[in-house]
């Protein structure tokens, strides 16, 4: 299937490891050309050494911590100033941070910087373009709604829920989607570190139907289909990528 994505451009934030690198990979797979965005450098550089050796354009590298307070405007000129314009952006960059009762403030106020208000205001910044070109794809990497406990990035990842569905409603006549996927049990190199392979091994055969825990791809397929001109009647949903883990039908 041809996914009507060569020329476009594309942002994706967090790409320096796991489901933002293996989305990178996917769209520039489907001729996207990309700014990827992380704060480790040297992971950009074999992202994009990747991209190249794979047959595609080698991607515009953006060292930034999202967290900074001038990060939104200054990944939106970088994005800008490399590709001309950005059709597409990935919201992926994260992180999970479970928290006690008494947790000081700052700390919330870092978890939700980092998993909602940032996101947002990115997006924002890159509107006024996607609008003016009347087209555009904002896809967020977001998280589960069943949390074991008190994790302060639960209630960021609901607020882009919100946020994303409320903007979808005032974009769509301009040509622009707003789409969220949360990650169900996702390889990656915290997952690694934190679960031992008899616990993952076990956790599969109890609570995921399909019996594994899927790789960074199994989710990058998604976003690559939600990018394209293709899913153009896709938007304010919540699709999640879990191999059936969640119990709610909804």
């Amino acid at each position: 299937m041809d996914l009507q994505l060569r020329g476009k451009t594309a942002l994706v934030t967090g790409a320096s490891m796991g489901i933002g690198r293996a989305i990178a990979r996917g769209l520039a797979a489907e001729g996207v050309r990309l700014a990827v965005l992380a704060r480790r450098t040297e992971l950009l550089e074999t992202l994009a050494d990747e991209i190249v050796a794979a047959g595609g354009t080698r991607p515009a590298l953006i060292a930034q911590d999202i967290l900074a307070e001038d990060a939104p405007a200054r990944i939106r000129d970088a994005a800008v100033a490399a590709l001309g314009q950005v059709d597409i952006l990935v919201n992926n960059a994260g992180g999970s941070r479970p928290l006690p009762i008494d947790a000081p403030e700052e700390r919330w106020t870092e978890a939700l910087t980092l998993n909602f208000t940032r996101q947002r205001q990115v997006t924002h910044a890159l509107l006024p373009q996607m609008i003016a070109h009347e087209w555009g794809r904002i896809i967020n990497i977001t998280g589960k709604s069943e949390p074991e406990g008190l994790n302060a990035a639960f209630a960021a990842k609901a607020a882009i829920h919100a946020w994303a569905k409320g903007l979808s409603r005032e974009v769509g006549q301009h040509g622009i989607t707003v789409n969220s996927i949360p990650p169900g049990r996702i390889m990656s190199e915290q997952i690694r570190r934190n679960y031992p392979e008899d616990y993952r091994k076990h956790f599969a055969e109890t609570e995921i139907p399909v019996r594994y825990w899927g790789e960074p791809e199994d989710l990058a397929v998604m976003a690559v289909f939600l990018a394209s001109p293709l899913a153009r009647y896709v938007t304010g949903t919540v699709i999640p990528v879990d191999g059936g883990l969640r119990r709610y039908q909804f």
